[in-house]
This record gives structure tokens, C-alpha cells and sequence, in this order.
């Protein structure tokens, strides 16, 4: 699942980028040069199941970030620009918060909320352009064709122009799963889910829930498709060149518990409707991603398609479960390992033995 880092110019978006998949050199994709990185999702439950069996591979979930270069007009009219962001699954958006006048903002003041509408806005235009050329063909195709395929996605795209013309993303309005179908193609950039990075100076550090709530039940409330993550890239920076406890000092030298990193990692995760089922044993601790309510056959399928084919029942167990009595043996003995069929719905944090033909 591929997340797109963007913002304004100077908000820190690239430097938060560097540090989140630690990809300092330039590894390119595409001809608009977006850098690419992915970086592990942080799991307790990964860790804990780590200790218990001791595997000698323990793999992560992992998420896809892309650094764009910074939007703007000129950059959402280049076609290869627009090609690479339409593929994304979601938007990270970076907002800048902190003050600094070593580093200008091209605006001349720093204001979250406009750089978030200006953006909004840009995104929005983008994607009127795309329908006003579907709609002008769909006219012309309906005058020589009836087709009732073509009157719904008509009706569809003049509902989808009507939000747009109001300035209105396209996440915001409801679909049904047809239409949904139907609007899948066209990619537009204000339908994606969006996460708002709040990248706060080190002087708010300490604040730094306090001020993520406030733009998330503020501001950001009600806003569909969305969250809201607070981080702190001065304080991340210096975090990455820490080992693990002196990090951990210095985030409480600062009234935090964990990096903001972290919590920006869980947010996008949660943003693309993922969850995670784990597997755990002598050879391999692995957390394996799959969408929210995805089915036990669904989730045999992402270990080995020959797993969904031939798939006859899987073994469940909360991974904590596992963990409080000691491993399969411990479960066992309690019944409280249970045989579910391919309908079962998995849980975030279900451990999963797969039994197949």
C-alpha cells in the first residue's frame, strides 16, 4: 500500500520522510522523481511473540511512503506528476506548524489551516479538469449510442462536478459500492484518504497531544476519510541518531511516551482500512497485512495462494492469550485455541495456524 508524503515547500516534509524509512540516498521512481521508502509498522504484539518462541526471522508489517516534490500549481498541470499521485492509496499531508525564521515560508506567515485548503483546493481543480473531459465524451457517446452504462456514469460524474465546483473533495460525498466501482479508474486525488502531519516546533513538543486533539476535534472534525497526527521533525531527527534507550530518555525529557513517528506509522495503517494477523512459532514471528474484516480464506491467501485454494479450518488464538499461557502447548491444554471455518471473520491480532489439503 503506497502512502504519498506532500505539502507546501518548507513545512519538513522531505526531512520527516527521511527519517521515517531512513532512505537518505535518492532512490527515485518515476520521471516526476518521487523518492520511495518503506518502513516497518511498530507491534508490541510482534515483540512480545518475538521473546516467547525466540525465531531466528521476525518480520514486520510494512507500509510504502513516496516524498513528492513539493505541489503547487506548475506541479499538478505536469502529466507525470499527476500519473504517480493518482496511484497512491492515500495522502500524507504535512502541515506546518513550528516557526523558524532561519527557514522562510513562501507565504510569509506560517498558517496551517490555509495551507490545508490551498492544497484542498489544488486537488480539487485537478480533478474537475478529469471530469469536465469525461463528461464533454460521455455527451458525445450517448448522442450515438443508448446505453444505460453510460447515463450512470453520467448522473455519477455531474453529482461528482456539482461537489467539485463547490470546492467539496470527492471523499466527502457517499457511494454506493457500484459507484464506487464505477469512479475506481479515474483515481481522483481529492477522493483519497488523507492524513493530516501536524509538524510542531520543539517548543510545543510538550503539548503535542494536547494540540493534535485540538485540530482533530476542531478544525479537522468531521472531515471524512481523514486523521490527525502530530509530530515533532526537530525531535525525530535527533531520535533517529539515538539507540533505542537513550531515545527513550530523551522523548521523556520532553513529557512524551513514544516518537511521533510512531504514532504518524499506526495512523496511515489505520488510514488504509489495514489490520494485522500474526503467525508465530519456532522458525518465524510475522505480522501479515490484510483489509479490516477480511475472512480466515482471505487471510490464509495472503501467507500462499495454495493456502486459500486448499484452505480447511484455521486454528485462532489472541496473540496475548498465547502470550499469558506460555505458547500452543498452554492454549491447548486450556481449549482455548479454536477451530474457525473460511467465513470466520479475523480480528486484529488474532494468531493464526493454517490447516490446508
Amino acid at each position: 500500500m503506497k502512502t504519498a508524503i506532500i505539502g507546501l515547500p518548507m513545512t519538513g516534509k522531505t526531512s520527516l520522510f527521511t527519517i521515517l524509512t531512513g532512505a537518505h540516498e535518492a532512490t527515485r521512481v518515476g520521471s516526476m522523481e518521487a523518492r520511495v521508502g518503506v518502513t516497518k509498522v511498530p507491534d508490541e504484539r510482534v515483540d512480545a511473540l518475538a521473546k516467547l518462541f525466540e525465531p531466528p526471522k521476525v518480520t514486520y508489517a510494512t507500509v510504502e511512503y513516496l516524498d513528492f516534490p513539493a505541489i503547487s500549481k506548475e506541479a499538478l498541470r505536469d502529466p507525470s506528476y499527476l500519473a504517480s499521485l493518482r496511484v497512491v492509496d492515500a495522502l500524507a499531508h504535512v502541515l506546518r506548524v513550528f516557526q523558524d525564521e532561519m527557514v522562510p515560508h513562501e507565504k510569509g506567515s506560517v498558517d496551517p489551516l490555509r495551507d490545508l485548503e490551498d492544497v484542498e483546493t489544488e486537488l480539487i481543480l485537478s480533478d474537475l479538469v478529469v471530469v469536465e473531459k469525461r463528461l464533454e465524451r460521455l455527451e458525445k457517446d450517448r448522442k450515438k449510442i443508448k446505453n444505460p452504462e453510460l447515463d450512470q456514469e453520467y448522473e455519477l460524474l455531474v453529482r461528482c462536478k456539482a461537489a467539485l465546483e463547490e470546492n467539496k473533495p470527492l471523499r466527502g460525498l457517499e457511494f454506493t459500492a457500484e459507484e464506487e466501482k464505477r469512479i475506481r479508474g479515474f483515481q481522483f486525488l481529492s477522493l483519497k484518504p488523507v492524513l493530516y502531519v501536524l509538524n510542531l516546533g520543539e517548543a510545543d513538543a510538550p503539548r503535542m497531544a494536547e494540540i493534535e486533539k485540538e485540530y482533530r476535534e476542531g478544525p479537522l472534525a468531521n472531515r471524512p476519510k481523514t486523521a490527525v497526527t502530530a509530530v515533532c521533525g526537530k525531535i525525530e531527527a535527533e531520535l533517529a541518531e539515538l539507540a533505542p534507550e537513550e531515545a527513550k530518555e530523551y522523548l521523556a525529557s520532553y513529557g512524551l511516551s513514544e516518537s511521533g513517528l510512531v504514532r504518524l506509522i499506526s495512523a496511515t495503517y489505520s488510514l488504509l482500512g489495514l489490520m494485522s494477523f500474526l503467525t508465530a512459532g519456532e522458525t518465524e514471528v510475522r505480522a501479515w497485512t490484510i483489509p479490516q474484516n477480511s475472512t480466515a480464506v482471505k487471510a490464509a491467501g495472503a501467507i500462499h495462494s495454495d493456502f486459500e485454494k486448499k484452505f480447511i479450518r484455521a486454528e485462532v488464538v489472541n496473540w496475548k492469550t498465547l502470550i499469558d499461557f506460555n505458547g500452543y502447548a498452554g492454549v491447548r491444554e486450556k481449549g482455548l485455541l479454536r477451530l474457525e471455518g473460511k467465513d470466520y471473520i479475523v480480528k486484529d491480532g488474532d494468531v493464526l495456524v493454517i490447516r490446508h489439503s
